[in-house]
């Protein structure tokens, strides 16, 4: 459990790789195979996900395979629009965390 792994999608091929890092490219349609298989290599001990391939990943499946992981899973918000992203993901951390959604007003 070593290794960290960003999964981006195309339009950010260059992104990580630049700084050295290790990352991957899908398309929004392969992006669930892919992921599947990076949480199933044993030297992988962190994944980040880019926001808008997990939006296309069912949201069922992806919190089934966040919490059976024994690694560390973490969705980086959209570069996009970032702060409507950024409040996007809170509130997924805070729905997580409480169990229910809230709304957050700035």
């Amino acid at each position: 459990m070593t290794e960290v792994i960003f999964m981006t999608p195309e339009d950010a091929r260059y992104g990580f790789s630049l700084a050295g890092t290790q990352q991957l490219v899908s398309k929004p349609q392969q992006a669930e195979e892919l992921l599947r298989r990076t949480l199933a290599d044993p030297d992988v001990g962190v994944v980040v996900i880019d926001e808008r391939l997990v939006k296309a990943l069912p949201e069922k499946e992806f919190a089934e395979l966040e919490q059976s992981w024994r690694g560390l899973l973490v969705t980086l918000p959209a570069p996009v629009l970032a702060a409507e992203a950024e409040e996007d993901a809170l509130q997924r951390l805070i729905r997580r965390a409480l169990g229910y959604h809230v709304r957050l007003q700035l």
